[in-house]
């Protein structure tokens, strides 16, 4: 039944492509994505543009609460926390299945941990699982019945349940993951609204209503989310009503779809840094003076207000101020200044030589990257830096900048939208977070104090003590500059004005569980 539900409804899709895409398919919600999802493994991910497909076919333990990063039950009823904060009891929901008709059960909870966590499981070998750090204090996981798992931790970890909403934390189908091996990610199987019904490479992936959700089934019979990668081609779908909701519309384009009541535009504020890695291993780079001359050089203000058209805010360092209450407010941007540029270049002893930079043509939370990336090649130039660009499509722009730009590259855009201020500077600016150790330390930036004190935050159960020691950390990176920090996004999307409580998320994920469409 599922092959047929999916098929028929390509079917309708494709009949109204040739009408210029004229409208969607009654009660099926069309998406348009920036990009062809890499996998529909949750484990095996790490963009938003993946993350934003796989919350509607998978649930994890916990979630976050509608419009907050809270945390609140989902497949878990309840949870216990022990004195020492090392061991959480989690009471999981009777009576779910997995969209293959297997049990969810505490087994099943356990065999995800042990697969992203054991060399030994397996089904280790079905990954690699590059967000694994996050449950990384993670010694055991106990089935203490059907209904009873046990997380034991080898030390507290403030950030445990927000990871555990975090996508890496959703729950796949056992049975799947034993039937499919490595191909899982093509066949997915979860608990969620919606059951995978078919992808078709670079065309579209199909998700039919669960109709035995346990939280309810969806109201829409199904989603298609379609890869459209070029900003003006999705634009111009968007308008020709060959979708339902676009995500990440440019900047320019956004009052026009103010301006027609047929369109419904959101905008929110959410933890996001869009930043430069700076290859801190070689030169000029591995001299800070050259950093801190990269970040005066660049007018940050200009690309925010002019190709950004206000959308964005000036960056001051690796934490997003949407964590307000870790968030250093006493930083200051690094103001443009040219002439300082000039004088550390010349500090660092750069000679002119050709810096490598990579742009993406579009990706999560990218924000018109490829205009971006020129004006900023323009700043750099101006400074006396000779940068080159080489522009890569998203997929293939994470598998050159996830290992590492050592020999590769001077520099690189990057963007990323994060649960906690504990992810993305553990994950990226820690000694230990290096590629060769699998983090996503791309630019090898290496401060001890830094990785004390974020060591020391993810042990801290106190908010206001953890708060202390990111504030501090924010201090210390901001001086020794490893990336240039250029803006904080407000997140957006499109929708026809036929769609009902569509919302955005400070996630910036896609919850369409409870979307309508009117006709």
């Amino acid at each position: 039944m599922k092959k047929f539900l999916a098929g028929a409804i390509a079917s309708a899709f494709l009949a109204f492509a040739p009408q210029a895409q004229a409208q969607t398919p009654p009660n099926v919600l069309v998406v348009g994505q920036i990009a062809e999802p890499k996998s529909l493994d949750p484990h095996a991910v790490t963009a938003v543009n993946d993350f934003r497909i796989l919350v509607n076919l998978y649930d994890g333990l916990v979630r976050y609460k509608d419009g907050t990063l809270e945390v609140e039950p989902s497949l878990a009823e309840s949870w216990t926390i022990s004195d020492d904060g090392k061991s959480y009891t989690f009471k999981l929901r009777e009576g779910v299945t997995f969209h293959d008709g297997s049990p969810f059960n505490a087994e099943a909870v356990k065999f995800n941990f042990d697969r992203m966590l054991k060399e030994d499981h397996p089904f280790h070998d079905t990954g690699p699982f590059p967000l694994s750090f996050f449950f990384s204090t993670v010694e055991e996981v106990t089935a203490e019945d059907d209904t009873t798992v046990t997380f034991k931790l080898s030390a507290p970890y403030a950030p445990f349940l927000s990871n555990l909403a975090y996508p890496t934390g959703l729950i796949v189908s056992p049975e799947a993951v034993k039937q499919h091996g490595k191909d899982f990610g093509r066949n997915p199987s979860g608990t969620g609204a919606y059951k995978f019904g078919e992808w078709i490479a670079n065309s579209k992936m199909v998700a039919i209503r669960n109709d035995d959700y346990w939280d309810g089934a969806p109201d829409l019979e199904a989603l298609i989310f379609r890869p459209v990668t070029d900003a003006n081609t999705r634009i111009a779908e968007m308008l020709s009503g060959g979708l339902d909701v676009m995500v990440e519309v440019p900047p320019d384009s956004l009052q026009q779809f103010k301006d027609d009541s047929t369109f419904k535009v959101l905008e929110q504020a959410g933890p996001h840094v869009w930043f430069l890695i700076l290859n801190a291993k070689e030169a000029p780079f591995d001299n800070k003076a050259a950093r801190q001359a990269a970040n005066y050089a660049i007018n940050k203000k200009a690309l925010v207000e002019n190709i950004l058209q206000g959308t964005a805010e000036v960056a001051a360092g690796p934490t997003p101020p949407a964590f307000a209450w870790a968030y250093n407010e006493g930083l200051e941007p690094y103001p443009y200044d040219p002439e300082k540029a000039k004088e550390l270049l010349k500090e660092a002893g750069y000679n002119g030589e050709e810096v490598t930079f990579y742009v993406t043509e579009g990706g999560s939370g990218m924000l018109d990257p490829i205009a971006m990336g020129t004006a900023i090649q323009a700043d750099l130039q101006a400074v006396g830096m000779n940068v080159k660009i080489e522009t890569y499509e998203w997929n293939t722009f994470l598998g050159k900048v996830n290992p590492g730009l050592e020999g590769k590259a001077g520099m690189a855009e990057m963007a990323w939208m994060t649960n906690d201020p504990d992810t993305l500077p553990f994950l990226a600016l820690r000694t230990e977070a290096m590629p060769d150790k699998g983090g996503f330390n791309s630019g090898y930036y290496s401060n001890a104090k830094v990785d004390e004190l974020l060591e020391k935050a993810r042990e801290v159960t106190d908010q206001g003590e953890r708060a202390k020691l990111y504030k501090e950390m924010q201090e210390i990176v901001q001086e020794d500059a490893p990336w240039v920090f250029v803006a904080n996004w407000k997140q957006n999307a499109v929708t026809k004005a036929s769609v009902e409580d569509f919302k955005l998320q400070p996630s910036f994920f896609l919850m369409l569980q409870d979307v309508k469409k009117t006709q």
